[in-house]
């Protein structure tokens, strides 16, 4: 029987079923899903575990010694197979077959599996394994780069913080779509935040690189007009394996305020009202760098520069021929003053 993650736990408060398989490519959700089980087997007096890690030659006569073995030290116990290559062989698949039919009833077994394949899935102990009434399947998906800032939001709910949206997006983009690294960071911030709530300018210091450099130090290299600080920033970051999506964001986020605050100033909005109409709200120490760039530049220069940020974009995921990384140095240098040709 499939389950989804919902059914599972409501089941497992039901009582536990003889086989477990958890399936799925994603470390952290395939691991708490096992977790879970794990900790209703022990609610339900489950006080041994056996762990058998699964290759081709592995011996499930190991297995069946096993389970036709009586735990001398609990009532009930948890066995658990990893099989990472995804598949038992012929004398696993045989041995799962009759564990299905037959279950010990003093114990439960949670089964580890890579996601499966469709032809995987038409296999006979594979469908023996999702259909049969004694198994309980819980296939575990992938978070999508759309789904993951809801994902970070629930999961910082869950540890009692409140990312604002634009810290919120900022977590998405450093962990990449790493849901270890994403929970890390969680714990992290946990240790870092007394109130349980998270703005942009609390996350930037709780997850800053420990690198010598970090992503916003080279936003004020740029705004400061300082183009050759600015390289050698941005070498550095990428020299201490800071991924180009990072730097393109903290890069284009800052363009695109520019360029809209440009448009105002060319309406004739007085620079104080332009600066305080901003969402979020512009840090004073931040006002004198936001104004000197402000006047390096035209809102049509600063719309140019954004397209160039769509192009390291485009770079990034392969659309588009060039490096990213040369894309981000010829925006820092045109940003800071220095004249070059934009043929866009």
């Amino acid at each position: 029987m499939k389950l989804n993650a919902t059914q599972l736990q409501r089941q497992l408060r039901d009582g536990l079923a003889p086989v477990y398989v958890v399936s799925g490519d994603e470390p952290l959700l395939c691991g708490e899903t096992a977790d879970l089980i794990r900790g209703a087997c022990r609610e339900a007096g489950s006080e041994e575990r056996l762990v058998f890690h699964i290759d081709r030659s592995f011996d499930w006569g190991q297995v069946l010694e096993a389970s036709n073995s009586l735990s001398l030290f609990a009532q009930q116990r948890l066995i658990e197979l990893r099989i990472p290559g995804g598949k038992p062989g012929d004398q696993g698949a045989k041995v799962l077959l009759d564990w299905l039919e037959h279950p010990p009833a003093d114990t439960t077994l949670l089964i580890s599996l890579p996601r499966l394949d469709s032809s995987a899935q038409r296999s006979k102990w594979a469908k023996a394994l999702i259909e049969h009434q004694h198994s309980r399947f819980v296939q575990i998906w992938p978070i999508e780069a759309q789904q993951l800032p809801e994902w970070m939001r629930d999961r910082l709910a869950a540890a009692g913080l409140h990312a604002t949206p634009e810290a919120l997006e900022l977590l998405s983009i450093r962990v990449e779509g790493n849901l270890l690294a994403a929970a890390q960071e969680i714990e992290k911030l946990k240790l870092f935040c007394d109130s349980g709530k998270l703005d942009l300018e609390m996350v930037q210091q709780a997850v800053a690189d420990s690198a010598r450099f970090d992503v916003f130090k080279l936003s004020d290299a740029m705004l400061q007009g300082d183009a050759r600080h600015a390289l050698r920033i941005l070498q550095g970051l990428r020299g201490e394996g800071v991924e180009a999506p990072v730097i393109l964001w903290a890069i284009s986020r800052e363009l695109r305020s520019l360029h809209n605050m440009a448009h105002d100033l060319a309406r004739g909005i007085p620079q104080d009202k332009v600066f305080a109409s901003q969402r979020p709200p512009i840090w004073d120490k931040r006002k004198p760098l936001l104004g000197r760039a402000l006047q390096r530049h035209t809102a049509r220069n600063w719309g140019k520069l954004l397209r160039l940020a769509q192009q390291a974009d485009e770079q990034i995921k392969g659309q588009t021929a060039g490096s990213a990384w040369d894309t981000c140095a010829l925006i820092l240098v045109q940003a800071s003053g220095t004249r070059l040709t934009l043929d866009i």
